[in-house]
């Protein structure tokens, strides 16, 4: 009987030992299970945190923008000068050949107003809105002469000699100043001294 228990003890205690073995070998198992469970679970972590590379855009810088234009529009006045004219007249009452001036020419004066539009301070245009004459110009006024010189003539002969502090034949020997041709008839005193033969003709 105590044989028999022994014989019992061992057993169990063999199967404990066997138990024993057997779990150790079971246990790696489970163990290289639970790793090769972590290492998936990291390599998955490790595949959904990896970005995903996308094109870089570079920002461009936007053009300037222009400004507009500025437009502005004035009344602008100016003024001309308006020449006068010039005329002639004949007076008989003045020698020929005698010219003067009876009316001083006067210039007149024009006033012209624009509409003149500048952009950025440059005229661009410009249009006449109206225009007047502010100062009439005067016309200049000349006269000539056109009486013709009476001639004296002295008495004392029938043609016309003059009267002056000498008098000589038209090409005689005489130095004048003034001349006469002849012939000539001597009908008062030969003041003279044109009839140098006597007969009563000077300048024969």
């Amino acid at each position: 009987m105590r044989v028999r228990k022994v014989l019992l003890r061992a057993a169990a205690i063999a199967c404990a030992a066997g138990l024993l073995v057997a779990c150790a070998s079971a246990e790696p198992s489970r163990t290289e299970r639970a790793l090769e469970s972590e290492n998936t679970a990291a390599e998955v972590v490790t595949t959904e945190e990896t970005p995903s590379e996308e094109p870089t855009t570079v920002a461009q810088p936007s053009p300037a923008a222009t400004p507009s234009p500025v437009l502005e529009v004035k009344e602008v006045t100016v003024t001309q000068k308006i020449a006068f004219k010039r005329s002639t007249v004949k007076d008989s009452s003045l020698a020929e050949g005698t010219r003067k001036v009876r009316t001083k020419g006067v210039t007149g004066v024009k006033t012209l107003t624009y509409e003149v539009t500048y952009t950025d301070g440059k005229e661009t245009g410009r249009k006449l809105l109206r225009e007047a004459v502010t100062k009439q110009p005067v016309t200049e006024v000349t006269v000539v002469g056109t009486k013709k010189p009476t001639r004296q003539c002295d008495p004392n002969y029938s043609g016309c000699v003059p009267i002056a502090s000498d008098v000589d034949c038209a090409g005689g020997g005489g130095n004048g100043p003034a001349y006469v041709s002849g012939p000539v008839r001597v009908i008062g005193d030969d003041i003279y001294d044109l009839d140098r033969d006597g007969d009563g003709i000077a300048c024969e």
